[in-house]
């Protein structure tokens, strides 16, 4: 199983500390922190999944570094505020590889900078085998040109306006996944932890699922199994099979 992916990445880091004080100069809280911890995350997370999984995969993704910085109180796990820095990204001006050396296209595009909509229309006209979409780019009838479209439920209604969404696989958190119309809820309710880098699970998952049996529906449950797993850990994690 050979995949490419492509999209933006960025440096997630996690703050933990503790809320020790109000501060005298403001009527906020006083952060202490304790730990870091940090790794790549976005379409370099949607790689390490892939790898986790024993997918050789290829990476396109962005020189410059994204970073998003979260800040975490260690007792509750409750992030209590997002920093990001540097959150955009040159586009990338380089030659598309070949594809059809690839089992799957992945586009993890997190509209950062690293691929316009020229870029995507590029891809969308290479000789490939599939190729699954997940972009927060404003959606329309061009993404049914791909075969997949993944995309959570707060996209799904900022753009049901604009496309059919037939080939859209549309995740809701903690309540699974569905598509064309059908309800797939994943087959345990767990406890939340960080929903950061989820999304990437259930992306990778999702492909690997599909290209092993070529059945979406087996891939989505796949992938809600998957993603119910990391949800459960603080942090950016990827999927653990054992």
């Amino acid at each position: 199983m050979n995949v490419l992916v492509i999209g933006d990445s960025c440096v997630d880091e996690f703050v933990y500390g503790n809320i020790s004080r109000i501060c005298p100069e403001a009527p906020v809280p006083v952060f202490e922190p304790l730990r870091y911890t940090r790794n790549r995350g976005m379409a370099y997370n949607v790689a390490n999944n892939f790898r986790a999984l024993g997918v050789k995969v290829s990476l396109l993704t962005n020189k410059n570094k994204i970073k998003k910085t979260r800040y975490i109180d260690e007792k509750s796990g409750q992030m209590l505020m997002r920093v990001d820095a540097d959150d955009y990204c040159e586009p990338f001006d380089g030659e598309l590889p070949d594809m059809s050396l690839y089992d799957a296209v992945v586009i993890s595009d997190y509209n950062k900078g690293f691929l316009t909509e020229a870029h995507l229309s590029d891809i969308r006209k290479k000789d490939h085998p599939v190729i699954f979409l997940d972009s927060k780019k404003t959606l329309g009838l061009w993404c049914e040109d791909f075969d997949f479209v993944k995309i959570n439920e707060h996209e799904w209604k900022q753009n049901e306006k604009n496309y059919s969404f037939s080939n859209a696989i549309i995740t809701k958190g903690g309540g699974g996944a569905s598509y064309k119309g059908v309800e797939y809820p994943v087959d345990k309710k767990v406890k939340v932890s960080n929903v950061s880098g989820a999304g990437d699970t259930f992306l990778a998952a999702l492909v690997f699922e599909y290209l092993k049996n070529q059945d979406i529906i087996r891939g989505i449950r796949f992938a809600n199994n998957c993603a119910s797993k990391v949800v459960q850990q603080r942090g950016v994690t990827t999927i653990k099979l054992k």
